[in-house]
């Protein structure tokens, strides 16, 4: 168990200064049920680590992706803090070998269950946030969800919105989208363009920037996520 925790604590890069508190967050309400003396279990701490996490994850996926639209966001955000994606990363962290259960929840294999494997990743970051503060669990975040948050971007958009769009589009109708500019603000030394992105006609996306091009990527962004969204549907 020890080995594991020390593991664990490597691998999310962070040391616990209250040992008590890591288990607290590794403790399910079924093994606090069957003690004699009172042991605090983890949905409080997970409750907390709920917020804590898409507070985390926004600020990352807003600073990263500039271009994306706040629909991309809320979509890539609520892809990666999924029940299915925090299991998936806490059975990488092996969350689940550490899991204080129950016996019949242990019996029932509750050490995979992505609910319970997912909650008690939420409930760790409640305990980092609880002894170290935001700043360190927005490092902790990065150093565990990075890889599965850009992923997620990648695949939604690309790394490239107006290959992407074009791309899309191209498989999907067998046609290519059309950037019109449609004002220019600004002085000369800081101008403004702003750019509309149509497919067969319709208007589906705009975008504003510094140059045509950076204008053109962002229109582009907007037009994926309205395409990606009808795709959903």
């Amino acid at each position: 168990m020890e080995n594991y925790l020390n593991n664990l604590e490597t691998t999310i890069g962070y040391t616990f200064t209250d040992r008590q508190l890591l288990l607290q967050a590794l403790t399910h309400k079924s093994f606090s049920n069957e003690q004699t003396e009172f042991v605090p279990h983890n949905e409080r701490l997970e409750f907390l680590g709920d917020a804590v996490l898409e507070l985390a994850v926004s600020d990352w996926v807003f600073n990263h992706y500039p271009d994306i639209p706040e629909g991309g966001l809320t979509r890539i955000r609520a892809e990666v803090v999924s029940e299915r994606g925090l299991s998936q990363i806490a059975s990488r962290l092996q969350i689940g070998a550490v899991l204080r259960l129950g016996k019949g929840e242990e019996m029932s294999g509750g050490g995979e269950k992505p609910s319970l494997l997912a909650d008690a990743l939420e409930a760790l970051l409640g305990a980092i946030y609880r002894e170290g503060g935001f700043a360190l669990v927005r490092q902790v975040v990065e150093k565990v969800f990075r890889d599965v948050i850009e992923k997620s971007a990648l695949l939604r958009y690309g790394s490239d919105y107006k290959t992407c769009l074009q791309e899309r589009l191209q498989a999907l109708y067998g046609h290519l989208p059309e950037y019109r500019l449609v004002q220019v603000d600004g002085p000369d030394h800081q101008k403004i363009f702003s750019m509309e992105v149509f497919f067969s006609g319709k208007l589906l996306g705009k975008g504003s920037g510094s140059s045509k091009k950076n204008a053109e990527q962002k229109a582009a962004a907007v037009a994926l996520d309205h395409l990606l969204l009808r795709e959903s549907k």
